[in-house]
């Protein structure tokens, strides 16, 4: 297997890593309350979100991000690399 596309198909698959690490930390930054009712107030529930994990998750989405661009960057520069190499001589 050529190096630019093993390289490409492990950036690829960190990149997912990245994103499934993204969605973990989104849906556990969420922290939801419940509040009884009283004869005044109704019942309500309130969402609270956790400012760390929040970050961790824009972290993980731009490493991401930055990945699959390269990754798309490798494989175009490759197959550029590969075509040039396929044509005859003149």
């Amino acid at each position: 297997m050529k190096r630019w596309i093993a390289a490409a198909l492990l950036e690829l698959g960190l990149a997912a890593l990245c994103l499934l690490g993204a969605v973990a930390s989104w849906r556990n930054a969420q922290r939801t309350t419940v509040f009884t009712g009283s004869e005044h107030l109704p019942p309500f529930e309130a969402v609270r979100y956790v400012p760390p994990l929040l970050a961790l998750a824009t972290a993980l989405l731009i490493i991401a991000g930055v990945l699959l661009i390269d990754a798309v960057a490798r494989v175009h520069q490759g197959r550029a690399v590969a075509l040039r190499a396929a044509e005859p001589m003149s």
